[in-house]
């Protein structure tokens, strides 16, 4: 994927977002949306990535073009971070979409599941939504991103107004992205393990297989601490804590990111793999937290 740059301007990708409080307030919103991908030229079919009663309501009320419409759980999609929905994006775009990125793409995160488990949780999904528009915009994707007050909430709804473009509230993805970083993360414990330089991984896997890891995730945090440690470095120190499964490394870099894109950018094999540095700490940990300040910045990862 091109990357592009924190400040580009909309490209051909089409953001679009409906809200609805009912079954109806959704076919509503739904089904033109479908019948314009069916009818769109050198378009694949579209596909609708929703609730799975909500996915019956399409299939009813399509009628004979329901056969031609793909239809996945959200559950199914979107099945771990916000990263790795990302990842799934990418991925579908490269093997199933039209020239360019040419698909119609209806899309519900699960409000009353992961993504709104805590307002962290949802905070990473808004930025999700936000940073697409920078992420996707050299593609010709039409997203249209359906909340349901009744599960989504007035606040969450008002929150994503402002990370689509055609809803009158739209923030600059990178000003968003800003505003969430700007909420403190909890202060690191007393108690927390200290190390000086760049934590080995083989350091990071043992103490984390002492808190309580299974061996194949304490493998990967380790892998994911190393490679997030050469994506930021110089490494001037870092801490350890917690305990299965929520272990948390936070690094001490001596130069700041300042890049809101930085680990969400897709490499050419969405698939983990060692050196793809935060990309691949984003896709294993469910929360990577960059803090930019006058000395650096801190890059504190949490296995779950």
């Amino acid at each position: 994927m091109p990357r592009p740059a924190a400040t580009a301007a909309q490209g051909t990708f089409d953001h679009r977002m409906a809200v609805f409080g009912s079954d109806d307030a959704f076919l509503a919103a739904a089904l033109p949306f479908l019948t314009e991908g069916l009818a769109a030229p050198g378009e694949p079919a579209p596909v609708a990535i929703a609730a799975p009663a909500r996915l019956d309501l399409l299939y009813d009320a399509l009628g004979p073009d329901a056969e031609r419409i793909g239809r996945v759980p959200h559950t199914d999609w979107y099945t771990g971070s916000a990263a790795n929905a990302v990842a799934r994006a990418a991925a579908h775009l490269a093997t199933d979409a039209g020239p360019g990125g040419r698909v119609h793409l209806l899309m519900e995160p699960d409000w009353g599941g992961r993504a709104g488990r805590s307002a962290r949780e949802s905070a990473e999904w808004l930025r999700y939504e936000a940073l697409a528009n920078l992420l996707f915009a050299p593609f010709a994707t039409t997203a249209l991103c359906v909340y349901d007050t009744r599960t989504a909430g007035a606040a969450v709804v008002a929150a994503a107004r402002r990370a689509h473009p055609h809803t009158g509230d739209y923030t600059d993805p990178a000003v968003l992205a800003a505003e969430l970083d700007a909420v403190p993360l909890p202060e690191a414990p007393a108690h927390a393990l200290r190390l000086t330089g760049a934590p080995e991984p083989a350091a990071v896997r043992v103490w984390a297989a002492g808190q309580g890891l299974a061996p194949a995730d304490a493998e990967l945090f380790g892998a994911a601490v190393a490679e997030a440690a050469a994506a930021v470095g110089p490494v001037s120190g870092a801490l350890l804590w917690g305990a299965a499964p929520q272990c948390v490394c936070e690094l001490r870099a001596t130069r700041p990111v300042a890049d809101p894109l930085a680990g969400f950018v897709p490499p050419p094999a969405p698939r983990p793999e060692r050196g793809q540095g935060l990309w691949f700490a984003r896709q294993v940990c469910a929360y990577v937290d960059v803090r930019d300040d006058a000395g650096g910045s801190s890059v504190r990862l949490q296995f779950t």
